[in-house]
């Protein structure tokens, strides 16, 4: 029967999109652009959610949160350099996305996983700073399409989650992000903020995409004509794209671009959006009624969304699918397998920025005494896209772990009365953990410190808190062996740190291992990788105006002339490495038009140790200002220690 042919596996995907919509009313179209598509008992259809956040680990959801495995930052997972462990973790996601979707129905987790954010972090007072894997757009477009591949599975036909790529487009400013215009020319679209979502959608096979607060050019993203005009149409997208939560009515009460939700509903759905966060109901039936929008344009859109949900399997005989065969009552989170996937990305995220004199890896047999000391010595902040961890590895822990009974750990959280600074002078070793609370002690809309930041709020200031920089002084006062973790969202102007303290190390937030992958690294059990994933200016005065969003006006390593903290690409080793006979394919370029670029890298310490190969070209000879240099290619490899 007529009703089969959109449940028939083996007719082709637009067949049977176009037989569904045939058997939809227009109240049942209408309801298919919501956030949580209601079900068509008619049909046999049940509901759909749109609804689960997922930056690195399943975070909210329906109604609240869930336990699952929670991993660093998305700026912690971008200082991994490492595309396949984000495809782990996003498959790890993806699988208990779907053990969550069996348990309740489909009804509290849904299979749409809000990740990556493909933004880029072009300057570090951006509020949102963590949930973006760096600065660079080819990097920031590897690691995406790490995760993307990672959350939609290996199957060739049946996804295992379906990838919402956030946010379209050029949305790295907070303050007045609902009213703000990035402004910039067509080589700065082509040729950084767009790569990362052509890359994602391209390479990845992205389903989906959400669409920002923002306007570019004075157009809100909301209704932006690079929806049809470049996303579909170059890059052949044909999935599902989604508002804001808040869009549709900053339309008319922030952008007033539009005089009355009517027009604003029907602008979004003839630009191409195809589900709202927002009430849109009562608008659009406005708007159809005003010949502002047709059923025709509503169809156009929702096929989108059809196309995404048949290929996570929905209408299609239960043994087909082979995601089908996860259980409800499994409990992965709990699992020793996700936990190691968990330690190693966390100690694959961590950056050493200094080691003077060798002091780390520390030598826990040489030890009696080690004072941890800091404000973020014994918690695992959580952000504001997390869900539950179903543990959590606090620093302080993790060193105790690691040194055993045999030495002493003691802890101070601050230098009232002394504490901190006594313990220091009376122990072998100092470690002081500083850095932000990822989400200003759940405050929406402010942040007590200037130095902080989070969703909704950008930072005034990079500098180190100056009671925690007074803490680091005092302490370096009492015990030369000093070592700083900081623990961060964000980049900061560690100037007098990095002049002063021998050892500094860079971790993000929230994993559930942050203190065992820590001390891995600081007892020299891992030898640390991680490499930063932004320039880390000394002040302020380097960077250009906030909303200035040329990049060829100072911004990222391309175009930056100063003199950085530390690089984009920084990070050192317990080892040393050396390049030679770097050659290249120049003369025979390949079929796919590409020229190889080889070299030899060799591990020249005493330490096995992983070294991550960047490649930068730059542009000889070129009529228009081009980058300083530009990353092209990078590679993790484990290197044995030498003979």
């Amino acid at each position: 029967t007529s009703v089969e042919l959109f449940r028939n596996p083996s007719l082709p995907l637009e067949q049977r999109v176009d037989d569904l919509v045939s058997k939809l009313t227009l109240d049942e179209k209408i309801a298919m652009v919501g956030q949580v598509q209601p079900a068509v008992p008619r049909l046999g259809i049940k509901a759909f959610t749109n609804f689960t956040e997922g930056l690195h680990g399943l975070g909210w959801v329906w109604g609240g949160s869930v336990t699952a495995t929670t991993f660093p930052q998305s700026v912690g997972l971008g200082e991994t350099w490492d595309p396949e462990i984000l495809r782990q973790v996003g498959s790890v996601e993806g699988y208990e996305a779907r053990v969550y979707f069996k348990k309740y129905g489909g009804a509290r987790v849904g299979l749409v996983i809000r990740a990556p954010n493909v933004d880029l972090a072009r300057d570090p007072r951006w509020g949102r700073t963590e949930e973006s894997f760096g600065e660079d757009a080819y990097f920031v477009g590897k690691m995406s399409v790490g995760l993307i591949q990672g959350l939609q599975g290996d199957d060739p036909k049946y996804l295992l989650s379906a990838s919402t790529m956030k946010h379209f487009l050029a949305n790295s400013n907070e303050d007045g992000r609902t009213s703000s215009s990035s402004d910039f020319d067509e080589r700065n679209l082509r040729e950084y903020y767009l790569v990362p979502f052509r890359m994602g959608i391209e390479d990845g096979r992205a389903q989906s995409f959400m669409a920002s607060y923002n306007a570019v050019n004075k157009i809100p993203d909301t209704v932006s004509p690079l929806i049809r005009d470049i996303v579909e149409k170059e890059w052949k997208f044909d999935g599902m794209v989604s508002t804001d939560a808040g869009s549709l009515p900053n339309l008319t009460r922030q952008f007033h671009f539009y005089s009355d939700l009517a027009s604003a509903v029907a602008g979004c759905v003839k630009a191409g959006i195809s589900v709202f966060l927002d009430p849109y109901s009562e608008p659009l039936k406005d708007a159809i009624e005003k010949k502002l929008v047709t059923e025709a344009d509503i169809e156009r859109n929702i096929r989108g969304n059809l196309r995404m949900r048949m290929r996570l399997g929905e209408f299609d005989p239960l043994e087909m699918s082979p995601y089908n065969n996860i259980a409800g009552t499994e409990e992965p989170w709990y699992g020793e397998k996700n936990k190691a996937l968990a330690r190693k990305a966390t100690q694959e995220s961590i950056v050493l920025l200094k080691n003077s004199g060798g002091l780390l890896p520390l030598d826990k047999s040489k030890l009696h005494s080690v004072a941890v000391i800091g404000p973020f010595a014994d918690s695992v902040l959580v952000d504001w896209y997390a869900g539950m961890p179903p543990y959590t590895v606090t620093p302080l822990e993790g060193i105790r772990n690691k040194v055993g009974p045999n030495v002493r750990v003691r802890y101070a959280p601050d230098d009232n009365n002394r504490s901190a600074s006594n313990l220091a002078a009376e122990s072998d070793i100092a470690i002081v953990f500083v850095g932000n609370h990822p989400t200003c002690n759940a405050q929406f809309g402010r942040c007590a410190l200037p130095t902080e930041g989070k969703e909704a709020v950008d930072r005034k200031s990079i500098d180190l808190d100056p009671g925690q920089l007074e803490l680091i002084r005092r302490v370096n006062e009492a015990n030369a062996k000093t070592i700083v973790v900081l623990i961060s969202s964000f980049p900061y102007a560690i100037n007098w740190a990095q002049q002063n303290i021998p050892a500094i190390l860079h971790m993000a937030h929230s994993s559930q291992e942050e203190g065992n992958a820590l001390a891995d690294v600081l007892f020299g059990d891992y030898n640390p990788a991680g490499r930063l994933v932004a320039t880390w200016v000394r002040s302020l005065d380097d960077l250009p105006p906030m909303m200035d969003y040329n990049i060829r006006d100072g911004r990222t390593y391309m175009y930056f002339n100063g003199q950085p903290l530390y690089p984009f690409g920084f990070g050192l080793s317990y080892t040393t490495f050396e390049y030679s006979n770097l050659r290249t394919s120049a003369d025979s370029v390949n079929a796919a038009g590409e020229i190889v670029v080889s070299v030899d890298v060799k591990n020249t310490g005493s330490r096995a140790g992983d070294e991550v190969a960047q490649m930068y070209v730059k542009h000889l000879d070129s009529a228009v200002e081009r980058p300083l240099k530009e990353l092209r290619g990078f590679q993790q490899i484990a290197l044995a220690a030498r003979d």
